[in-house]
This record gives C-alpha cells, sequence and structure tokens, in this order.
C-alpha cells in the first residue's frame, strides 16, 4: 500500500470516528469560555465537529471530489451501523447486577435515534455543499488562496449543518424549542471560531501530505 492511499484511509477512518462520537456525546451541552468576552455554550458532539470539514477538504485537495464523497457516504455508513447497534442493546434488558440499568442506558443513548437522523442528513447536506464549493473555489482561483477556498467552503456549510441539526433536534422535543436561535447561534459562532483558528493547521497539514506523498514518489 502506498504512502497516497494510507493517508487517504487514515482520513477517512479518522472522519467516521469524529462523526459517530460526536452523536454518542451530542446530548451533554458544554460551556466553553475561550473569549474573555464571550462563553460558547454548546453541544460536546460539536466541540471537534469542524474538523470533518478540514478532513474532507484535505482530501478533495488532494484527491477529488469522488474520493471525498466517498469518505463522506462512508462517514455515514458507520454512523447508520452505530445507531442501529445502539438501538439494539437499548432493547436488551439489563441484568440485575448492571452497574447501567435500563432507564440509564435509555436516558443517555435512548434519543440517539433522532440524533442520529438529524446528524446523518445536516452531515450529508452539509459536506456535499463543502465538497462542490471547495473544488469550484480551488478552480477558479487557479488553485491559489488555499485559505480562501478552505474557509469559505466551511463557513457556509456549517451554517447549513448546524442550523439542520438543531432545527431537527428541537422539532423532535430532543432540545427545547426557546432555546432554537441560541443554540443555533453559539453552535455555529464556536465552529467557525474554530474553523479559522485552525487555518494554520490546515495549512501545515497541506504542506505535509505533499512532503510524504512526494517522499514516497522519489523513494
Amino acid at each position: 500500500m502506498s504512502v497516497s492511499d494510507k493517508i487517504y484511509l487514515s482520513l477517512c477512518t479518522f472522519l467516521s470516528v469524529i462523526i459517530v462520537v460526536g452523536n454518542l456525546i451530542y446530548q451533554k451541552f458544554v460551556a466553553l469560555p475561550l473569549l474573555s468576552f464571550h462563553t460558547f455554550e454548546l453541544s460536546a458532539g460539536a466541540v471537534l465537529y469542524p474538523l470533518t470539514f478540514l478532513i474532507t477538504d484535505l482530501i478533495t485537495e488532494f484527491y477529488g471530489k469522488e474520493k471525498a464523497n466517498f469518505c463522506v457516504k462512508l462517514g455515514m455508513a458507520m454512523n447508520i451501523l452505530v445507531g442501529f447497534v445502539i438501538l439494539f442493546i437499548d432493547h436488551l434488558q439489563a441484568t440485575s447486577w448492571s452497574r447501567v440499568d435500563n432507564t440509564t442506558f435509555h436516558q443517555v443513548f435512548g434519543l440517539f435515534g433522532v440524533g442520529f437522523i438529524g446528524s446523518v442528513l445536516a452531515f450529508y447536506m452539509a459536506q456535499r455543499v463543502d465538497i462542490i464549493i471547495y473544488s469550484w473555489l480551488r478552480r477558479i482561483t487557479h488553485q491559489r488562496f488555499l485559505w480562501l477556498r478552505s474557509n469559505g467552503s466551511t463557513a457556509i456549510s456549517l451554517l447549513i449543518d448546524t442550523t439542520m441539526v438543531v432545527s431537527f433536534l428541537v422539532f423532535f422535543k430532543a432540545l427545547p424549542a426557546d432555546r432554537l436561535g441560541t443554540l443555533i447561534l453559539n453552535s455555529y459562532s464556536y465552529k467557525l471560531f474554530f474553523t479559522l483558528l485552525s487555518t494554520p493547521l490546515f495549512y501545515l497539514s497541506v504542506s505535509t501530505l505533499k512532503q510524504w506523498m512526494k517522499a514516497d514518489m522519489t523513494g
């Protein structure tokens, strides 16, 4: 297996892991005082979620739209698989000596189905938009302005994703309706802030991957 193939496999795996873990922990909401004048209140599942767009942007940059879309579909498939496993386990009866009884397990994972459906729909739509916009910006800028195609595509896609998933959860009463606007604003603001701060990481990742692939071709 070439270095390029290993990198592609690793990026797809990392993408799937972030998506699945995010759905498992989304019911906990956290406060992140990242700025002295503002504290972000958002789902724990959203803390690392912006990295998924960085990953798909990297895949699009080096492997193209087709392989990026395959990774998105793979992430969806892993999400669906985990969703059905949790649904199955939730319907099994706990033993009398189990430290986690039926009620506790259901309270933690019982709403995973709602979160799973909303997340899958939002993830798929937003990632497809991100890949399309990234590829378009890459083409019209003649592969210049790396920061523009990364941040521009992600900013639009994150707004679509955040609005869809929060609205979906509110509609199915997994989240309080009176927090709809606040949750969308806080979640999107954090994700955009995270994305802008991770711009150097994206540049570093692109530079590193180019060096690894070049070394593999000349080695």
